[in-house]
């Protein structure tokens, strides 16, 4: 064994993950501690300030217009910069920007702020992601992914549950707290979080390759060569699909739950469901789903996400809509960590940032069309209807992961360590990495939460 192994393997916990990540894993739980803006804007424009539902979706499609420009350019910003340049500038200018979002009144103000605090707070989560890779052994990534996907929804059940009770005192300390809370989540990087981006020619070695390997000059991938990597593109345009499920979450299932006469405590005890049941499951799941073949498990998130916001429908009281949450709960618990690790995957070595930014796309683009689409419907049709359609997306979604399933098993690609993949998603080979060029359909692989997934900076 190399020496530089043998730093490595003494740097690394009882549990296999290397000491940066649990820095990394710190300031995304004081992250989401603090993440209070996001959970409550839409009920803090319609029951606080009196907005239409309509103007809230406005207001939420701005914050993902905002997220969907910078999960491009950080991403080239985390291969070009660096991982850690751009977490820091994301995390400052998060906490400027959720500060003034508090103070200021005017509605174009509103707007304009908000598409800035989805801007800066997006702008993390390419870096996050291409930092867990680059630091995570490819076998421990499955199980990396799901600890930081537990960690923010740790924060998540806390910080729902707590602002609730703030919030009937007063939103501005909302705001406040989320900025305070999201610089201390930068002073935590700034002093212990090292930058990660792989030198040119290291991917073999950080990716597995033998001791003393040499690695091949690895390809310049562009946007481009992201876009015309066909698999990827389709993981991409499902994880949209599902995302915009979840998103209804955060726009449209507050204001219904106002319309029903309930208040933004009860609001904060039913979204609470989710974090606090992702933390009591999420970790002994990943165990049973992380050598599994991810195709029948993203099926099956789709439907139980789609399912649950359907059983929203039906829902008219406190329980009812916790009931409704816990089921598209358990399909967020399954779809995050299988999803990302199979980004990761399918990520080369020096374009992670890249694919990870166009991954956090999808996330963007539906919180950009989620908002939109939920307020018009419900403004129009009502509530019922956009859940019954929500089940109907969770159907076609399953439809989608199955076909990839089916391509994924009858042509086996190589992942981003230059090894064959199986059906369960892991890795064999000692292949220095495969080139992505003109006309590759991708490479396969085996989880933000969501978490991040859902993590979303200040706010998934």
């Amino acid at each position: 064994m190399s020496v530089a192994r043998l730093k490595q393997a003494a740097k690394e916990s009882v549990s296999g993950l290397p000491r940066e990540f649990w820095w990394l894993w710190t300031s995304t739980l004081v992250n989401r501690l603090g993440g209070f803006v996001a959970t409550f804007l839409a009920m803090y424009l319609t029951a606080d300030r009196g907005y239409s539902a309509m103007f809230a979706g406005l207001v939420g499609a701005l914050h993902g217009l905002g997220g969907a420009v910078s999960a491009v350019v950080a991403g080239v910003l985390t291969d070009r910069l660096g991982r850690r340049p751009t977490l820091l500038v994301s995390q400052v200018s998060t906490a400027v920007t959720v500060a003034v979002l508090g103070f200021v009144q005017d509605p174009v103000a509103i707007a304009v702020v908000t598409c800035l605090v989805g801007m800066t707070s997006n702008a993390s989560r390419p870096a996050v992601q291409a930092m867990i890779a680059d630091i995570v052994r490819p076998e421990d990534r499955v199980r990396a992914f799901a600890l930081n996907y537990w960690a923010i929804n740790l924060g998540f059940a806390v910080s729902a549950a707590a602002a609730g009770l703030i919030a009937s005192h007063g939103y501005l300390t909302l705001f406040l707290g989320d900025a305070g809370m999201t610089l201390l989540c930068a002073v935590i990087v700034f002093a212990k979080v090292p930058e990660s981006r792989p030198e040119r020619g290291d991917a073999a070695a950080g990716d597995g390759g033998g001791d003393g390997a040499v690695a091949a000059p690895d390809p310049e991938v562009g946007l481009g060569s992201v876009l015309r990597d066909r698999r990827f593109m389709a993981v991409v345009g499902l994880s949209y699909l599902v995302a915009t499920l979840i998103q209804q979450a955060f726009v449209a299932l507050p204001v219904a739950m106002g319309a029903e006469g309930l208040s933004s405590t009860d609001y904060g005890i039913a979204i609470a469901t989710n974090g606090a049941l992702i933390v009591a499951v999420q970790i002994p799941v990943t165990r049973f789903l992380e050598h599994r073949d991810p195709a029948p498990l993203l099926m099956a998130s789709a439907l139980l996400t789609g399912g649950g916001f359907g059983l929203t429908a039906f829902a008219g009281s406190v329980g009812m809509y916790t009931v409704a949450v816990t089921v598209w709960t358990l399909g967020e618990i399954i779809n995050s960590p299988t999803q990302m690790g199979l980004v990761a995957r399918l990520s080369p070595t020096h374009a992670r940032g890249r694919y990870q930014g166009m991954y956090s796309l999808s996330w963007s683009l539906a919180s950009l069309t989620a908002p939109l689409v939920g307020g018009a419907v419900m403004d129009r049709f009502g509530a019922d209807a956009l859940w019954a359609s929500s089940a109907v997306v969770g159907v076609v979604a399953a439809g989608g992961y199955a076909a990839l399933g089916r391509a994924m098993r009858s042509r086996p690609a190589a992942d981003g360590s230059g090894g064959e993949v199986s059906a369960s998603g892991v890795g064999v080979g000692d292949g220095a990495g495969a080139e992505v060029g003109a006309g590759p359909e991708g490479e396969i692989g085996a989880g933000g939460g969501v978490r991040a997934g859902v993590g979303e900076g200040s706010g998934g």
